[in-house]
């Protein structure tokens, strides 16, 4: 009988944060599943070319797929996020997946998802008892007024980590996962990753 969910990941800082936020299935909006992540080895490029070769051996065993990588560093930057996730969507379905697999692009990179509106960031990232990380950010010039995210995520959360001398490590990404408030995060790829998984396994009682 096939499993639920496999999920191709472009490293292990995704594999955690995914991981994290599958142990959470109602704050997603789905019902536990019985699910499978691995780290492509060539990272972004690697799930934007060699997706489909990856998963195409395992159409029988999981009922869904999902691949996750970023814009940023996936070669391919010149495309638009949902441009790029049709490209690989398809070659997913021409290879057995047919319409049982789906692309998140985040853009640019993971760290969007960091800046969700919720305490518990600041408590992952080590920021206790210090002015609020956002204004801190704002002050670094990483995090302009009125944006929903810092311009370049990435950069904002190494300084912040090493505003409080705490390295950049997956544990981080997990602690996230399991923690933050998955319903504050507005940014489109997240979205799109809920809404995906609520519809393929929707919560008990749910439609």
């Amino acid at each position: 009988m096939p499993k639920d969910l496999i999920l191709l990941v472009a490293d292990k800082n995704m594999d955690y944060g995914i991981r994290g936020l599958l142990r959470r299935p109602r704050a997603v909006g789905m019902r536990s599943v019985e699910s499978q992540v691995y780290v492509h080895p060539r990272r972004d490029p690697g799930c934007v070319r060699e997706a489909h070769e990856f998963l195409r051996p395992f159409t029988k065993d999981y009922r869904h797929a999902m691949v996750i990588l970023d814009r940023a560093g996936s070669g391919r930057e010149g495309l638009p996020a949902n441009v790029l996730s049709d490209e690989v969507r398809g070659r997913l379905a021409a290879n057995g997946w047919g319409d049982r697999g789906e692309v998140i692009v985040l853009d640019p990179e993971l760290e969007v998802w960091v800046f969700a509106a919720s305490p518990d960031v600041e408590r992952c990232l080590g920021w206790r008892g210090r002015t609020g990380l956002r204004q801190w950010l704002e002050r670094q010039n990483l995090w302009l007024p009125g944006q929903a995210k810092p311009g370049n995520p990435r950069e904002a959360l190494e300084k912040a980590l090493f505003e409080v001398k705490q390295p950049r490590s997956s544990s981080v990404y997990q602690c996230l996962g399991e923690r933050a408030s998955v319903l504050q995060c507005v940014d489109p790829a997240f979205r799109k990753f809920r809404d995906t998984l609520s519809r393929w396994f929707p919560a008990e009682g749910g439609p």
